[in-house]
């Protein structure tokens, strides 16, 4: 396994900013994740904030009991035991459940806190434990409820899951049945080639989908066994034991919603201010916290001094939402804008893994924080790969072809190869052509119209339709070269759809399993060992 670093194109100018020119951007976060005394301050700045966070020990109690159902491995109570103890840090990071656990980018999220965790524990030589938070609480459906794995036929195929939710739900709520895993499992199974890892591969998640009763369920229980082993803490946020710990801070967040708003608005200026578009929906009017009404996961907002939602469904004063939060807990739930003080507020975060859309966002909450007494932890990019197989590599080369190539000239790369195995250059030849054409026939139409004016548009008409014939004929000698060499064009057509399938970057497209059905279950600790620092450069890993 051979690592090289090469830039992927961004998606957000202001996390691209972020990460490689902080200077451009830092008034908008907290500290520089590059900088090593940023690491140091904010460590000792949690330790001068101990007593603000939720109680450590009620706090394992609670992460103890979710991992012993879902995630029950030696380095996990290790890293629970340690967590308990005062002084411990925490890398925290986190991403929607998905389906069979979605994309890649979960998995190299998962890798990157654990890497980030042993590394900020020897930099700073006390005890980091890495801490993977799972988003049961968000409502999204159509986000979770599927995956893709591409076929021998190099087609983009996409598994489902297609379960009808019901009501708006939390993910982590939505039921899932026996039937409705059946499908999924069964389409991904006939999608899978055969290999020596797949038996294990389906016999893994016939169990997980056995033992779990909705999405979110399963989703830790496959982290759990791909990273359970390397100690990593899971937590789903719509747990409800972990929500009654969080009364406290929710009542926070209700009593001091006025102080919160204009933080938030203030900032969102700030942003725009710089020429960067928002990444997230900032209102005068939100409340920015989410309360579940029969079933249906309700954003609130404040109208005339009460907290409702949109549509009117339910209305409350201040009173009577903290009324409810004593009463009824496991009706709340955080937005993208407050889940990170709910963070902040539950773990001592040296640093949170965030990917490039996260980046943006949370440039929002910068000035939140310090509502409630906290800080913005260090912001720490995802690692991001791209696996080339041996074979991928060799096509590669034989065609001249760069990741910077595929990446953005790919059709242009692969025309101009197309057209170079003609005895001619297909396209002059045919421009040639048509502007001879059009040369003659110009001054024909002109002195037809001596004879008779009509004739000119009858001229103009008759040479439109031998242009479109010329054209038809380049067209059809394209296709014939095409024909000629289907089968380098194939490979062609393997290496897009291998690394940027749907026009995407791999990782945010392909699962997990398609790999591991054809590496194994081994390659995930072969990418730790082979990249054996943090970087927020892009890597390509040649398998």
């Amino acid at each position: 396994m051979n690592v090289v670093s090469d830039s992927l194109k961004s998606g957000s100018a202001l996390a691209d900013d972020y990460i490689n020119h902080f200077s451009q951007v830092e008034d908008l976060y907290g500290d520089d994740f590059r900088m090593e005394e940023s690491w140091n301050r904010r460590a000792e700045w949690l330790d001068e904030s101990e007593g603000t966070r939720i109680d450590r020990v009620a706090l394992v109690a609670c992460l103890r009991q979710y991992n012993n159902e879902h995630n029950d491995h030696k380095e996990v109570h290790k890293s629970l035991e340690l967590l308990e103890q005062t002084g411990t840090l925490a890398v925290v990071g986190g991403q929607q459940s998905g389906l069979f656990t979605g994309s890649l980018l979960v998995v190299y999220k998962a890798l990157t806190i654990i890497m980030a965790a042993k590394e900020a524990q020897e930099k700073l030589q006390r005890p980091v434990v890495p801490v993977f938070w799972i988003a049961g609480e968000d409502h999204d459906w159509d986000e979770v409820n599927h995956t893709y794995v591409m076929t021998p036929e190099l087609k983009v195929a996409r598994v489902k899951m297609d379960a009808a939710p019901g009501p708006r739900n939390s993910v982590s709520h939505i039921k899932v049945t026996s039937e409705k895993w059946k499908q999924s499992l069964d389409q991904l199974a006939a999608l899978l080639p055969d290999s020596v890892n797949k038996p294990e591969i389906l016999q893994l998640l016939h169990q997980a989908a056995e033992e779990s009763g909705n999405l979110s369920d399963a989703f830790a229980k496959l982290l759990g066994r791909l990273f359970g082993e390397l100690g990593l803490i899971l937590l789903d946020s719509a747990d409800p034991a972990l929500r009654q710990l969080e009364i406290p801070v929710f009542e926070r967040m209700i009593k001091q919603n006025d102080e919160l708003g204009p933080t938030y608005q203030a900032s969102a200026a700030r942003i725009t201010g710089h020429g960067y578009p928002l990444q997230a929906d900032v209102t005068v009017d939100g409340a920015n916290l989410f309360y579940i009404y029969e079933g249906n996961r309700l954003l609130l907002q404040k109208q005339n001094g009460s907290f409702t939602d949109r549509k009117g469904i339910v209305n409350f004063t201040k009173e009577e939402l903290l009324s409810e939060l004593t009463n009824h807990p496991d009706r709340f739930s955080n937005n993208v804008l407050t889940r990170p003080l709910m963070q902040e507020s539950l773990f001592p975060v040296l640093c949170t893994v965030l990917g490039q859309g996260e980046i943006s966002y949370w440039a929002i909450t910068k000035d939140a924080f310090p509502v409630l007494g906290l800080k913005m932890p260090i912001l720490l990019p995802r690692m991001s790969f791209t696996l080339v197989h041996g074979t991928l590599r060799k096509y590669m080369e034989h065609f001249g072809l760069s990741f910077q190539d595929v990446q953005h000239r790919f059709d242009d790369a692969r025309q101009s190869w197309l057209n170079a195995q003609a005895d001619f250059d297909i396209d002059p030849r045919f421009e040639e052509t048509r502007n001879a054409f059009e040369k003659l026939y110009e001054p024909l139409i002109r002195e037809l119209g001596t004879i008779q004016h009509g004739l000119i548009p009858l001229g103009e008409k008759n040479k439109d339709k031998i242009l479109e014939q010329i054209s038809y004929l380049e067209r059809k000698t394209k296709q014939a070269l095409e024909k000629q060499h289907e089968a380098a064009l194939r490979q062609w057509e393997q290496i897009y759809v291998s690394l940027f399938p749907m026009g995407k970057p791999q990782e945010r497209v392909y699962n997990i399993f398609y790999y591991i059905n054809r590496y194994g279950f081994s390659w995930i600790n072969d990418i730790l060992g082979s990249c054996t620092r943090y970087t927020a450069e892009h890597q390509i890993i040649e398998m």
